[in-house]
């Protein structure tokens, strides 16, 4: 009985859980069937396993750290840390492929589940739409089919970011939140500014215990950030150097060396990816294409146009923007594009907050609405196909 209960209770969840489990599955293609070219995690994983903070020698040389002699690999460690368990099982021929499709599925499942509590007035059919045009309507679709050390921060960020919201809503699970925002901080490093959300709900909806608030949720935080800055100093001599600027023999360590990570020299670039790179078109022969750099936001989900005249406005919503902002500005100075890539991946970072506001806008499933709902599937579709056959 209770069985049928949960499955009374959270069927939705599992529908959808199960359906984009196997569409992903099926966009992976032939990449489904073997490990990624860039396990970096699975490596991290193992190191983690053997009590190493260096990893074994690469299978090869893309975006990984050679210091003093050792291997290491630059990306934050939490999806390393969640591989640990099946990489005891499986070893280094872990499929990160498959590990990433689950917790890119899962966020469809959870999208759902935060709209039921943030946006009550709607009707179920439509927050059980908007998670599907979460799950395929934005570059959530393409970047969950590969694995890769890239694209797997990216979705679990997601996941992250997904909890984090969860528990910060009205404030009302300041330790969970905390360690939510702290493991996303530690998996993408722009999450940590999402951090102020927290913060502002808990001034909009808790004032008068404002401190009983925020002193578990940065209790949670500090949980995390010690042992990172540890490891982080240990590696690299500074606590916020998680590698990225010692990467072995890459192709960017020239205007790293000029510039540093962060640098105005990078905005017009990073501007143009995100919203104003359109797809290439050849017409003698005709053919469409798309640009490694990126590709424009509205380009790759035009519901986003939705975002420029909501139908109502509330403090949730600015909450939301603010958030938003924090997160997406760094981005927007740093020294990579997200290259290479079907649409500007790094969007991702913030693409929760976005859907979020698109279902508290108030619009309704108009004709319109549909229509560019639906070409937001198609052109992702098409990034789906085209970007699971460059290996």
């Amino acid at each position: 009985m209770a069985w049928r209960e949960a499955f009374g209770r959270y069927r939705v969840e599992l529908l959808l859980f199960a359906g984009a489990l196997v569409i992903y599955a099926l966009s992976s293609g032939e990449l489904l069937s073997r490990q990624s070219l860039a396990p970096h995690f699975v490596w991290q994983a193992d190191a983690f396993l053997h009590g190493r903070l260096d990893v074994q020698k690469p299978p090869n040389l893309n975006d990984w750290v050679l210091q003093d002699g050792r291997w290491y690999v630059s990306f934050p460690p939490f999806p390393a840390v969640l591989m640990m368990p099946f990489v005891a099982l499986w070893g280094l021929s872990l499929n990160d492929v498959a590990f990433a499709l689950v917790f890119a599925a899962a966020n469809v499942s959870l999208f759902y589940r935060l709209l039921r509590r943030a946006c009550e007035p709607r009707p179920a059919f439509e927050h059980a739409v908007f998670a599907l045009l979460f799950g395929f309507g934005t570059l959530a679709w393409s970047c969950a089919i590969r694995g890769e050390v890239w694209f797997t921060a990216e979705v679990i960020g997601v996941t992250l970011t997904l909890l984090y919201l969860h528990f910060s809503l009205g404030a009302a699970k300041p330790f969970l939140a905390g360690l939510a925002v702290a493991c996303a901080a530690i998996t993408r490093t722009p999450l940590a500014f999402s951090a102020l959300f927290f913060w502002l709900e808990a001034w909009r909806t808790a004032r008068p215990v404002l401190g009983k608030k925020l002193l578990p949720f940065f209790g949670a935080i500090a949980l995390v950030a010690v042992p990172m800055a540890w490891m982080n100093y240990t590696r690299f001599g500074a606590i916020g150097e998680f590698g990225h600027s010692h990467l072995y023999n890459n192709r960017v360590n020239a205007q790293v060396v000029r510039f540093g990570l962060f640098h105005y020299a990078f905005l017009e670039r990073n501007l143009h990816d995100a919203f104003t790179r359109l797809p290439e078109i050849q017409f003698h022969p005709f053919h469409i294409g798309f640009n490694g750099e990126g590709m424009s936001l509205f380009v790759t989900t035009p519901l986003f146009f939705y975002l420029l005249w909501p139908k109502r406005k509330d403090l949730l919503q600015r909450e939301l923007w603010l958030t938003t902002a924090v997160i997406a500005l760094p981005g927007f100075f740093y020294q990579n594009s997200g290259y290479y890539q079907f649409g500007f991946r790094f969007s991702l970072d913030y693409t929760p907050y976005l859907f979020l506001l698109l279902a508290l806008g108030g619009h309704r499933f108009t004709k319109i609405f549909w229509a560019t709902a639906l070409a937001g599937v198609a052109v992702n579709a098409w990034g789906a196909a085209a970007f699971n056959r460059l290996y």
